[in-house]
């Protein structure tokens, strides 16, 4: 009889951990984004020697490319304490207040997902980031006054995956706006050989560079590809990540050799067949893989666009030629109205 593994608070612990330990920290041992790190590592050796914070810094781009990382890799360089939340946790402006007189000189506040603070909640930060300075209003009614507080010199870094959703008045208070593109197949492989070394993987070249090249260009989905192609590889390769044991236990997670999912090929077969191509509107689309918008539009379109599988249009997403070709369907006959 099999026994049930259950997921107890420590091992959650246990987990959350051991993805914290392949997490590099230090700048010089962030794999990837060349000219991000180079530019970073200049501002924050310039920070240094003035003795001053470093410029607010916005980091954007995809999910799993490395900014909360980055965030704390940049603490780091600077000895700087680390304090963190997500805007969507901040839902009133005593929320700010308390994180903001909270902080010690020098500190890294860091706002993940930023794009989703609530608009009435930016202006709190304007003169926070701007001079420093936290005005509160004390008391109700004609009686009411506002008290300003002077704050300690911070660096606030905030990360997004949607650039677009931010006003403009907060994004340009950020002195320091770095986007972070998808990595390149060596890079991956460079990623994966060190985090099997920090899990005591047994992992030969070829099988890193399977894992690398089903990635989706992201480093949070290369690890934790790892971690299900080392469970594999124990139990049916002897422990040894091989090429054909990654190929084998990537098969059986339905991870084609483009990366893509069962989700991704069924969000691009609907698109294919129950809308001849498109073009078809983001929330019909979302309906009917059941899934959520934001989610479609964050996670996966990023990545489809870039392997040039899908395109978006003023009308709606439609799939490409290649799309077609990669999943096995017929293609349409020259002149054909649907599909292109």
């Amino acid at each position: 009889m099999s026994r049930a593994r259950i997921q107890t608070p420590e091992r959650i612990d246990d987990e959350l951990e051991l993805d914290r330990s392949l997490r590099p920290r230090r700048l010089e041992d962030f794999v990837g984004q060349p000219a991000l790190k180079e530019q970073l590592a200049i501002s924050v050796e310039a920070a240094l020697a003035r003795g001053e914070a470093l410029d607010h810094v916005l980091l954007a781009g995809p999910p799993g490319l490395g900014k909360t990382t980055l965030a704390q890799i940049i603490a780091a360089e600077l000895d700087a304490p680390f304090v963190m939340t997500a805007g969507p946790a901040l839902e009133r402006k005593a929320d700010i207040a308390a994180f903001l007189t909270a902080l010690e000189p020098g500190s890294v506040f860091f706002v993940d997902e930023i794009h989703r603070l609530q608009r009435a909640l930016e202006e709190t930060f304007y003169p926070a980031m701007e001079d420093r300075q936290l005005p509160i209003t004390v008391g109700t009614g004609a009686g009411a006054r506002v008290v300003t507080l002077e704050l300690p010199p911070f660096t606030l870094i905030g990360a997004t995956t949607r650039t677009g959703l931010l006003t403009a008045p907060l994004r340009d208070r950020f002195g320091l706006q770095h986007r972070l593109e998808h990595y390149e197949l060596d890079d991956l492989a460079t990623i994966v050989t060190r985090s099997a070394r920090i899990l005591d993987v047994a992992l030969e070249p070829d099988g890193a560079d399977a894992i690398a090249s089903r990635s989706r260009g992201t480093p949070r989905v290369a690890n934790r590809l790892l971690k299900r192609v080392r469970d594999y590889a124990q139990v049916r390769f002897g422990g040894v990540v091989t090429a054909e044991a990654a190929d084998a236990a990537l098969a059986m997670l339905e991870i084609d050799e483009l990366g893509l999912d069962r989700l991704d090929r069924e969000l691009l077969h609907a698109i294919c067949v129950k809308f001849e191509g498109g073009p078809v509107g983001l929330s019909t689309l979302a309906a009917t893989v059941g899934e959520e918008q934001d989610t479609i539009e964050d996670v996966y379109e990023p990545y489809l666009l870039q392997c040039g599988l899908l395109k978006r249009t003023p009308r709606g997403r439609t799939v490409t030629r290649r799309c077609v070709e990669h999943l096995g369907l017929p293609m349409p006959p020259a002149g054909a109205d649907s599909l292109f």
